[in-house]
C-alpha cells in the first residue's frame, strides 16, 4: 500500500517540507492543504500529486501522516482536527502561538499514541549537538553563565515576499521575535532544562512596519544548578548571527552556529583548541534530517527527539517573557503538568 503524506499550507517552509519528503519518499502520494491560499484547484504544485481547501477533505485522503506548516495561530486548530482524526504530524516550530488549549491537544495525542513532534531542526546540527555533549560530561565544568545571540534583518529573510506580508511581521498570525526566534529558547532548554524564572525587556524599537516586537532580551534562572542565560533575539541585524558562549567553572565554550565551529577554552592549560564535528553541507540539509527522523519515528513508533511536551515547555518560556514584558517583573515558569 503507498503512503500518503499530508503538507498543510505551502509558505516557504511548506514548499521546503514538500520538495524533502518527495526525495524521501519518492512513491508516496502527498497532498498539500491550502486552507488560506487564492490558488484554483487547477494550480497543482510541483511534488504534489492532489491539493484540498478544505481540512474535511484532506482527512478523507487519509494520510499516513502530516506536516503542519502553516501560521503558529492555526496549528492548535488543524493539529487539534488531525490528531482527533489519529494522524501523527510534524508541527513546525513554534507549537503554537502560547500554550493555551495544547493540553488537551498533547493529551488527545497520548491517548491515540500519536508521534506529535515540533520542528526545532537546530537539534540535527552535529556542532550544536556536540556543544550539548561536552557539556553534559563536564568538559568545562559545571555551567554558571550563558549569553545565546540570533539576529536577521526580516526585511531579507524572505526576499521574494514583501516583508509586511509575512508571518514574521503579524502579531495575528504568530510573529515577532520570541516565536520566530524561539530555536535559541529550545536548545537551551534541551541542554539544561525548564528555567525556574524569566525575565524580559523589548518591544518594537525599529522603523519596520510590523506589530511585533522586533527585539528581545531574557534571562533565564535556574535556581537548582544556579546558572543564569541570557538570550538576546532580533529581527534587525543587516549581519546574520547565530552564537552561544557557555561559561563554566573550568572553561568557556563558544559554539557559531553561522561558521558552523566549536571552540573549547580549558581553564588547566590556558590555551583555545577548536572541537573538531561533522560539518553541515547546507542549511536543507538539517531539514531533511529533521524529516527523516520523523517518518522514522511513524514507521516504528520511537519517540520523536522533540516531542509535544518539551515543545510545550519551550513555549511556556515564551509566554513567561512575554508576561514579564508587558508586567516588568520576573516571571515564574509553568512547564507541562505544572499548574
Amino acid at each position: 500500500m503507498v503512503d500518503r503524506y499530508l503538507i498543510v499550507s505551502l509558505g516557504s517552509i511548506g514548499r521546503r517540507h514538500l520538495k524533502n519528503l518527495r526525495i524521501l519518499r519518492p512513491e508516496a502520494e502527498i497532498g498539500v492543504l491550502r486552507l488560506h491560499s487564492s490558488a484554483r484547484e487547477t494550480d497543482l504544485p510541483e511534488g504534489a500529486d492532489i491539493q484540498f481547501f478544505k481540512i474535511d477533505d484532506a482527512l478523507r485522503f487519509s494520510p499516513t501522516a502530516a506536516i503542519v506548516a502553516s501560521p503558529a495561530s492555526t496549528h492548535l486548530t488543524v493539529a487539534s482536527s488531525l490528531a482527533k482524526a489519529g494522524i501523527p504530524m510534524l508541527i513546525e516550530k513554534p507549537f503554537s502561538d502560547s500554550c493555551t488549549g495544547l493540553d488537551e491537544l498533547i493529551e488527545t495525542a497520548k491517548a491515540r499514541q500519536l508521534v506529535l513532534m515540533v520542528a526545532y531542526n537546530l537539534r540535527f546540527l552535529p556542532s550544536l549537538g556536540e556543544a550539548r555533549r561536552l557539556i553534559k560530561t563536564g568538559a568545562i565544568g559545571r555551567v554558571l553563565g550563558v549569553r545565546a545571540e540570533v539576529g536577521q534583518y526580516l526585511p531579507t529573510w524572505r526576499p521574494t515576499v514583501p516583508y509586511q506580508r509575512t508571518v514574521s511581521a503579524q502579531r495575528a498570525m504568530g510573529g515577532g521575535a520570541l516565536l520566530e526566534l524561539s530555536h535559541e529558547i529550545d536548545y537551551l532548554y534541551w541542554i539544561f532544562g525548564l528555567p525556574t524564572r524569566v525575565s524580559a525587556v523589548g518591544g518594537h524599537y525599529s522603523d519596520l512596519e510590523i506589530d511585533v516586537e522586533d527585539m528581545v532580551s531574557l534571562c533565564l534562572e535556574y535556581d537548582q544548578s544556579r546558572c543564569l542565560a541570557h538570550i538576546h533575539l532580533d529581527l534587525l541585524q543587516r549581519s546574520t548571527t547565530r552564537s552561544c558562549k557557555f561559561i563554566g567553572t573550568e572553561g568557556t565554550l563558544v559554539w557559531d552556529g553561522i561558521a558552523d565551529r566549536l571552540d573549547l577554552f580549558d581553564a588547566a592549560s590556558g590555551t583555545w583548541q577548536r572541537i573538531e564535528t561533522d560539518l553541515c553541507p547546507d542549511r536543507n540539509t538539517l531539514y531533511v534530517d529533521e524529516l527523516r527522523h520523523f517518518l522514522d519515528c511513524v514507521s516504528t513508533g520511537c519517540a520523536p527527539a522533540i516531542g509535544a511536551d518539551a515543545a510545550y515547555d519551550v513555549l511556556a518560556i515564551v509566554d513567561a517573557a512575554k508576561a514579564s514584558m508587558s508586567g516588568n517583573c520576573s516571571v515564574m515558569v509553568k512547564g507541562y503538568g505544572k499548574y
